[in-house]
């Protein structure tokens, strides 16, 4: 069988929009979905607040995944659900994806190029050590959203939330609406990790008690969960005596983190960035492998599903660019960093001989600011600053850079100043 040019592993936000994206009459394509159906995380998320940026209007996740797939369906390609990617080789620059599915069990796919679009899974309990008995009542926030809102099924009536993750406030929410009593959301970091628009619409509107700077202590429950202890932290996260906090509960729900699913890709050996857990790219979306690319939340964790189809989108138009121009990356690369008061930052390498106008970063500070400055250095010499207001290490910057400012030599670095005003 004739190799595709392009497999796409993923069809939820990232995969359709990179579909679309990279969609040529004259490629061969594919797209790969594990689950029964298109649409991914969205058919979960029932509430609304989706597409305000990319189809200007308000939609609930189910209503901005069924435009995404409706987007796709008389595009000529062949996709297939149901299938589970579990290994990627290259060899002779050929990739070799493994796949398994319930009619043809286990067979292989041979691509010219490849899209990583596989998305994310949450942090679990056994992730982040939480102390004290070990009873049923203790999920992922996401977990919890799939049983209520697609299985029907109420996890919990007493219900404790640890993480202050958007999934998490949106939880606290949902099972308030439900009838359940929500008793509290414990954050570790002094700011919270979700939205601005989530606490409020989410919390504060809901009055409940959102506890900064604080973590679980204690767990207790012989079979199933029975109480939960909390207590504040310092500045070094260790437990400051006297100020514990105790909670009856039957279920604690955990919205402690998102974590780019790439591990069925490891047989690749790509370049992965500590910070983001995701691949390192180009302004091109492309990883240290030579063809495979990466978007979505498989790359980084984002806050907004507009942003992961603007990406996502890109990505698929680069892609194409490379199957359809034989287009190499050269070996003229600098390197984009993170500097004061920035965490992480992509790409994190430009390849200087591509033909490009403007480059996107994307970013999260380490720091809540009112008021702030961003610059942008190359080498020594500052290439622009950008003034921005509110921000938060929940919501993703973007700061634009063109190619014609590049006009130094050395490595890119972007700082954050905050301004006191």
């Amino acid at each position: 069988m004739k190799p595709y040019d392009l497999v796409i592993i993923g069809g939820g936000a990232a995969g359709l929009a990179a579909l679309k994206g990279a969609y040529d009459e004259k490629l061969k394509i594919l797209l790969i979905e594990r689950d029964k159906t298109l649409g991914g995380i969205l058919k979960q998320c029932i509430h609304n607040g989706f597409g305000l940026h990319h189809y200007k209007e308000e939609l609930t996740g189910p209503e901005y995944a069924e435009r995404g797939v409706n987007e796709v369906l008389g595009l000529n390609v062949d996709i297939i659900t149901d299938t589970t990617v579990i290994d990627v080789l290259k060899e002779n620059g050929t990739f070799e994806l493994k796949v398994i599915n319930t009619k043809k069990g286990e067979h292989s796919i041979h691509s010219t190029s490849v899209i990583i679009s596989s998305g994310c899974y949450e942090r679990t309990r056994g992730a982040i050590q939480l102390p004290g008995d070990r009873p049923a009542g203790i999920m992922p926030a996401g977990s919890a959203q799939r049983y209520l809102n697609m299985e029907g099924y109420m996890v919990g009536k007493k219900v404790f939330i640890l993480g202050s993750g958007d999934i998490g406030l949106i939880m606290a929410r949902r099972m308030k609406l439900e009838g359940a009593e929500v008793l509290g959301v414990a954050e570790l970091m002094p700011h919270s990790n979700g939205l601005t628009r989530n606490i409020v619409q989410c919390l504060h509107d809901f009055d409940i008690p959102l506890f900064l700077s604080h973590t679980i202590s204690d767990i207790k429950g012989k079979d199933v969960l029975e109480s939960i202890t909390i207590s504040e932290v310092d500045e070094n996260f260790e437990y400051i005596d006297g100020t514990e906090k105790s909670f009856d509960v039957d279920t604690l729900l955990l919205s402690v983190g998102l974590i780019p699913d790439i591990n069925m890709f490891d047989s690749l050996k790509f370049d992965v960035s500590k910070k983001t857990g995701g691949a390192i790219v180009d302004q091109t979306y492309q990883t240290s492998v030579e063809g495979l690319f990466a978007c979505g939340n498989a790359l980084h964790v984002h806050d907004l599903v507009d942003f992961v189809t603007e990406e996502s989108t890109k990505a698929g138009e680069q892609a194409k660019a490379y199957i359809l121009n034989n287009k190499k990356r050269s070996n003229n690369m600098i390197s984009v960093t993170p500097s004061s008061n920035v965490s992480y930052l992509l790409p994190q390498t430009l390849d200087m001989d591509d033909e490009f106008e403007d480059v996107i970063l994307s970013l999260r500070t380490t720091t809540n600011a009112m008021s702030g400055k961003f610059h942008i250095y190359q080498g020594e010499n500052l290439l622009f600053t950008k003034k921005a207001k509110f921000v938060v290490p929940a919501e993703m910057e973007k700061l634009t850079i063109k190619k014609e400012m590049l006009k130094y030599k050395g490595p890119i670095t972007v700082q954050f100043e905050v301004v006191n005003v």
